[in-house]
């Protein structure tokens, strides 16, 4: 909920916004603005109260609903690391879609680092826009180009934004983050998608490898972390 309240455009209460629109679901619609206006009054990360105590989640409004759809996949790929590592498994690669997470020393290479493709957003699944050799961590791409819905001729992607109610307008296609965790990586890949750019101070956090931006236009930029 904390990264919810600072607004940079992951909320976790986009749940009504996203079922108006419902992009990558059947009935995708262009909703009318008063509708949109009116879901707006119920994605307010403020109106909620926690109790971490008693782990509870009160949601203060009636017709708001938690969306745990944008950092399910993270928690659940960090938790079968968990499992793992009870198990004694020392090495290996959980890929849930989108959410990559390396686990140890990979045995392929001497240096025990892991070989990760980035997709190129202008083709098919699985064509890379190059590689980049990297420590164990976990790989998330947020992006436009797979789920979306063409209405008299204008393209509208799915990752809405909150503080507008439509979808982001941007000239980003998709961005690849590189982070210890696989929900940091959720998180993470959501925030330097909204900003567009990595915000300053951003690579000091040792949690946060690199990044990868992929352009409508073709191009694509890195920090901290190279692709060939």
């Amino acid at each position: 909920m904390a990264a919810s309240r600072e607004n940079f455009g992951f909320n976790a209460l986009i749940g009504p916004l996203v079922k108006l629109w419902k992009i990558g679901f059947p009935g995708a619609n262009v909703p009318a603005d008063a509708d949109i206006q009116a879901r707006m009054k119920l994605i307010d990360p403020s109106a909620v109260t926690l109790a971490p105590g008693e782990r509870t989640v009160m949601l203060n409004q009636a017709g708001m609903e938690l969306d745990l759809g944008g950092i399910a996949k993270g928690y659940i790929a960090d938790q079968i690391k968990t499992l793992w590592q009870a198990y004694g498994v020392t090495a290996g690669i959980i890929d849930l879609g989108g959410n990559l997470l390396t686990v140890g020393e990979s045995p392929r290479r001497a240096d025990g680092q892991w070989v990760i493709g980035v997709q190129d957003p202008a083709k098919r699944r699985n064509v890379d826009l190059g590689v980049t050799v990297v420590p164990a961590c976990s790989a998330v791409t947020s992006g436009i180009y797979e789920r979306f819905l063409i209405k008299n001729g204008k393209q509208y992607h799915h990752l809405l934004d909150p503080r507008t109610g439509y979808p982001l307008q941007t000239a980003l296609a998709g961005v690849t983050v590189f982070t210890s965790t696989s929900l940091q990586g959720e998180v993470e890949a959501k925030r330097l998608f909204f900003h567009g750019s990595v915000p300053a101070g951003w690579l000091d956090d040792p949690a946060h490898l690199g990044a990868v931006f992929a352009y409508q236009d073709g191009h694509h930029e890195t920090c901290g972390v190279t692709l060939t």
